[in-house]
C-alpha cells in the first residue's frame, strides 16, 4: 500500500514524455482574493532539466504582443492542474535557447519594415502637400513671350574679361602690405 503525499499523480507526470520543441498548454491554478481560477499558458518548451527526479523543471516560452515571456514550471508542482502536449516538433537540440535570439532578430526585422513603411507614407504625404509644378506647355509659352537676349559677341566678352581683370588687380594691390603701410602714413 502506497501513501500519497502529493495531490499530483507523480507516475502520470513522470511518463508524460515532455521534450524540448514540444508546444504545450499548461493549466496553472492561481489564487486571487480567496478564489482559485485556472490560467492557461501555451508555448514552446525550451528545455527540461533534472529528468524525472523530485526537482524536475521545464521552461516554456511564449510570444505575446511582441514580447517574449518565459516561465519555468516545476514538473511535480501541485499548482499545475494539467499539462497538454498540443504539438510535437522534431528538434536536434536538447536546449532551445537560441530561439531567444532568433525571435529578437525577427522582431527587429519587423520593426525596420514598419519604419520603412511609415517613412514611405510620410514622403508620399509631403509630395501631395507640395505645390504643383507648372506644366511644360506653360513654361514653353512663357519663353516665347520673353524678349530674346541679344547674342554676345566675342568683342563684348573680351571687354568684360579685361574689366574684371583690372578690378581684381586693383583689389589685390590694396590688400598688399605696402599699400597698407602707405595708408597708415597718409592717416598720420
Amino acid at each position: 500500500m502506497t501513501h500519497v503525499i502529493s495531490p499530483v499523480n507523480i507516475e502520470k507526470r513522470k511518463n508524460l514524455d515532455l521534450r524540448a520543441g514540444d508546444t504545450v498548454r499548461v493549466h496553472q491554478k492561481i489564487e486571487e482574493k480567496g478564489k482559485t481560477r485556472i490560467q492557461v499558458f501555451e508555448g514552446l518548451v525550451l528545455s527540461r532539466k533534472h529528468g524525472t527526479e523530485a526537482g524536475a523543471t521545464f521552461t516554456v516560452r511564449r510570444s505575446t504582443g511582441g514580447f517574449g515571456v518565459e516561465k519555468i514550471y516545476p514538473l511535480y508542482s501541485p499548482m499545475i492542474d494539467k499539462i497538454e502536449i498540443t504539438k510535437r516538433s522534431k528538434v536536434r537540440r536538447n536546449k532551445l535557447y537560441y530561439i531567444r535570439r532568433k525571435a529578437m532578430k525577427q522582431i527587429s526585422k519587423r520593426m525596420k519594415m514598419m519604419f520603412v513603411a511609415i517613412d514611405d507614407q510620410v514622403k508620399e504625404a509631403e509630395k501631395e502637400d507640395a505645390p504643383a509644378e507648372p506644366d511644360t506647355a506653360e513654361v514653353e509659352s512663357t519663353v516665347e513671350v520673353d524678349a530674346p537676349e541679344t547674342p554676345a559677341t566675342e568683342e563684348t566678352k573680351d571687354e568684360e574679361d579685361t574689366k574684371e581683370a583690372e578690378e581684381n588687380a586693383e583689389a589685390t594691390e590694396d590688400e598688399s602690405p605696402e599699400a597698407s603701410a602707405k595708408d597708415e602714413e597718409k592717416k598720420d
